[in-house]
C-alpha cells in the first residue's frame, strides 16, 4: 500500500501544477467565481462516481453526514484552494503560486506532525526537518522575483 500512496502522492504533485494553470487560463476567460463554481461542479460529479465504482452504492455519505462537522471542513478548504490558485497563478506565475502552497503545506504539516493535531503521531521537527522548512521558505520566497 506505501507504493500505491506514494504514487497517489506523485500523481497529486503533477496534477496541482497543471490544476493551478488550468484555473488561472479559466479564471481569465469565464471569471474566477464561475471557474470555481464549474470546478466545484466537476469535483463533485467525479467524486460521487468514484464512490459508485468503488462501492455500487451512495451509502458512505451517510456516514460521513454523521461525523462531526469540523471533519467537514475538507470540501470547505478545497474551495479556498482552488480560489487561491486560480487568483494567484496568472498574476504571481505558477512557480510562486506552487512555491507558496507547498512551503505553507509543509510547515503547518511540520506542526500538525509535532503536536499530534487531528489524531496524527507526534513526529519530532529535527533539525534536518527544520532546515528542510526554512529551505523551502526561501525557495517560495525567492519565486516570487521575475527577474
Amino acid at each position: 500500500m506505501t507504493g500505491i500512496a506514494v504514487a497517489l502522492a506523485v500523481a497529486a504533485g503533477l496534477a496541482g501544477a497543471v490544476q493551478a494553470a488550468v484555473m488561472g487560463e479559466l479564471g481569465g476567460r469565464v471569471g474566477v467565481f464561475p471557474a470555481l463554481g464549474f470546478s466545484g461542479v466537476v469535483a463533485v460529479v467525479l467524486g460521487l462516481a468514484l464512490l459508485l465504482i468503488a462501492r455500487q452504492s451512495l451509502r458512505g455519505l451517510g456516514d460521513v453526514a454523521r461525523q462531526p462537522v469540523w471533519l467537514w471542513s475538507g470540501g470547505a478548504l478545497s474551495v479556498l484552494i482552488i480560489l487561491a490558485i486560480t487568483v494567484a497563478s496568472p498574476r504571481i506565475g505558477l512557480a510562486a503560486t506552487i512555491g507558496i502552497i507547498i512551503a505553507f503545506n509543509l510547515g503547518v504539516a511540520a506542526l500538525i506532525d509535532r503536536n499530534g493535531w487531528f489524531g496524527f503521531d507526534r513526529i519530532t521537527i529535527t533539525w534536518t526537518r527544520g532546515l528542510g522548512l526554512v529551505f523551502l521558505g526561501a525557495g517560495a520566497a525567492l519565486s516570487l522575483f521575475k527577474s
